[in-house]
């Protein structure tokens, strides 16, 4: 293996814990976004920091993920597996999260929200449910 495909594998590893960290964060703010009164100061603290973690942190991290994972693909002759296949499906389901998850702090930010926060509890379990397939995928490759 050469040096540039290590380093592109761990820009790729440190993207994917930056996108997870965000994925997993962000419903815990809606939580508790949804449990603020509408229009308080705690509420508007939730929209910000909802809006610059998907913003500066999450957006990016998953760019680069996208970018290097592919790479990485290509280059490691993986996109014939069909464990990959698998995995790719999983990341795209993980990509559609990002982009309801955009919705939903969208939704809060201008109180159309109408979802409580049992509703958010739930659902910040589905990027977990969705990192631990794409894991066992990427180091049993089982098909």
């Amino acid at each position: 293996m050469s040096n540039a495909f290590l380093w592109i594998k761990v820009l790729h590893i440190l993207a994917v814990i930056s996108w997870m960290a965000g994925m997993l964060y962000l419903p815990r703010l809606f939580v508790y976004h949804a449990e603020a009164p509408r229009g308080s100061p705690q509420a508007l603290t939730f929209a910000v920091m909802e809006q610059r973690l998907m913003q500066v942190i999450m957006l990016p991290a998953m760019l680069v993920t996208w970018a290097t994972g592919l790479t990485l693909a290509v280059h490691a002759g993986f996109l014939n597996e069909g464990w990959f296949h698998a995995k790719f499906a999983l990341v795209i389901g993980l990509s559609a999260l990002h982009g309801y998850f955009g919705k939903v702090r969208k939704d809060l930010a201008e109180e159309t929200n109408r979802h409580g926060s049992r509703f958010f509890r739930i659902v910040n379990e589905v990027p977990t449910i969705l990192m631990a397939g794409i894991v066992i995928l990427v180091v049993f490759k089982p098909f």
